[in-house]
């Protein structure tokens, strides 16, 4: 199959095996364009989704496009992994950057041989986590889909889930290709002590990084790795820190077309509707099914205001439509940005846009004439909460004109939790203690922490005039604002009260 002027051609309509038990589903697409990626296009009876009384957000309403995030990739090994990089050092697989220098190979013949190769990208995830232990005390740490070289070519650490095509994957009789000597020009073989002993689940998903390199492969562990595959667009990425490494991607083709009934009934009582509460509309593959126009259009034509959450770029195409829209309705525009410093920002978010990329998404938003509210979330402790970071941070926003600004510190939910600490681990243990003493009750941060981080904020809000004395500080991490004094052309903020604190044992 292929994309064509923005139109999805497939050589084959039917659904891809196992997955027909998608509701509603018309057929599930790959393309090389988005390696890694299934798209299932779906019809939905529904587009406008009633939030849950007992959720603490400022609105009832939320449409969502797709379920999923078209921005995963095939991911591989522990961040702990040793990488083999062209100066003939290791350095673990989650310190590399794009631009390092590291050891790939170029064949030769029947043969390989050690080049020196730029790393492109570097990509993250969280995964179900095998062990695979070698002869001579080599042990790895591996997701499933990861592939190593052997004499008979690529293999897979595991097999492929029972829905999918078999697939060659590693067993005992299996040996990986390793190194002679780890330097430029030296030749890659077989050897006995690279013996496959066992391949073992691990039973627990960990954190788990790869590489783009100009070979399409790299040395970790002393054996050759086949790396993520490279994507030209990858700054117009929008990870989500949920749903960022999910590749089974729904798309609701037909959500323009039922929303415009929906909101045109004599039931519809117009309220607001919120977008990019659960993802992020203008992901990546909205530059290829383009449903957002639709959805503005049926909103704004039948009296609906509405707002819209982003991290996404592509929000640019649709400006004029926006601008058409607020002539008839409010119209909220919310850009999320947290990390201004460029090293920090490949580090925890790497596949999405830059922060320069965001400050002129604000420029641009602000140029059409539209309110722009900047959510500086999430903030992380010890990260980005310094006097430094965030006096420079509401700077930038303000200077891009943003006309409100929201903050959340860091929410870790299981499963987030779990990535964001393993990560943290390989970069920064020596924060570890402080993260244990601020989630030491779950998901929340410490109220004593959110007082402190409102004490720091505020000052510099009130500054640049971004909060007004009657204004609330949208700071409790439990609910997501999406709209405040000036997030739309009227809308003023839901004043909510957050659930009462248990009690916190001491902090410091």
């Amino acid at each position: 199959m292929r994309w064509e002027a923005q139109e999805l051609a497939v050589t084959d309509g039917t659904a891809l095996p196992g997955l027909q038990r998608i509701a509603g589903l018309v057929r599930s697409v790959r393309t090389p364009e988005f390696e890694g990626i299934t798209f299932h296009e779906v019809t939905s009876k529904s587009a406008l989704n009633k939030v849950p009384e007992a959720s603490h957000v400022p609105f009832r309403w939320t449409v969502n496009p797709y379920r999923g995030c078209s921005h995963a990739c095939t991911y591989c090994l522990s961040g702990y992994a040793p990488v083999s990089m062209a100066d003939g050092s290791t350095v673990p697989l989650a310190r590399v950057r794009p631009g390092d220098q590291v050891l790939g190979t170029r064949r030769e013949g029947v043969s390989r041989r050690l080049v020196r190769t730029t790393v492109i990208d570097h990509w993250r995830t969280s995964k179900p986590a095998f062990r695979i232990e070698l002869d001579g005390g080599t042990s790895m740490v591996a997701s499933g889909d990861h592939r190593f070289l052997t004499p008979d070519g690529w293999k897979h650490v595991a097999p492929a889930p029972d829905d999918e095509p078999p697939r060659p994957h590693l067993t005992t009789r299996d040996r990986l290709m390793g190194l002679r000597r780890a330097v430029v020009g030296a030749a890659v073989r077989a050897d006995g002590m690279l013996a496959v002993s066992y391949v073992r689940s691990l039973d627990v998903e960990l954190p788990m990084f790869d590489l783009t390199t100009g070979t399409g492969d790299f040395i970790a562990h002393g054996v050759v790795n086949h790396n993520c595959f490279a994507r030209n667009t990858h700054t117009y990425l929008d990870l989500d820190a949920g749903d960022d490494f999910d590749r089974q991607v729904i798309v609701k083709v037909n959500v323009a077309e039922v929303l415009a009934r929906e909101v045109t009934r004599r039931t519809w009582a117009r309220e607001h509707v919120a977008m990019g509460t659960n993802t992020d509309p203008y992901q990546r593959a909205e530059g290829r099914y383009r449903l957002m126009p639709g959805i503005i259009e049926a909103l704004a034509g039948s009296g609906t205001p509405f707002s819209i959450l982003t991290k996404g770029t592509l929000l640019r195409r649709d400006l004029p439509l926006l601008q058409r829209a607020a002539e008839d309705v409010e119209v909220g525009i919310g850009v999320s940005l947290a990390v201004l410093d460029e090293t920090l920002h490949r580090s925890v978010e790497p596949g999405t846009p830059t922060p320069k990329a965001r400050l002129d998404l604000i420029r641009a938003i602000r140029a059409a004439g539209l309110p722009c509210t900047v959510l500086l979330a999430p903030i992380l402790p010890g990260l980005t909460d310094s006097e430094e970071h965030l006096s420079a941070l509401v700077a930038a926003v303000a200077d891009a004109g943003a006309t409100g600004i929201s903050y959340i510190p860091l929410h870790l939910r299981p499963g987030a939790r779990e990535w964001y600490l393993g990560w943290l681990e390989s970069t920064r243990p020596d924060l570890l203690p402080l993260y244990r003493r601020l989630y030491h009750r779950g998901s929340y941060s410490d109220q004593r922490y959110r007082d402190w981080l409102r004490a720091r904020v505020e000052p510099h809000l009130r500054k640049y005039r971004m909060r007004d004395d009657d204004d609330e500080p949208l700071v409790d991490d439990r609910r997501r604002p999406l709209h405040g004094k000036r997030w739309g052309t009227r809308l003023r903020p839901a004043r909510l009260e957050p659930p009462p604190e248990p009690a916190q044992d001491a902090l410091f």
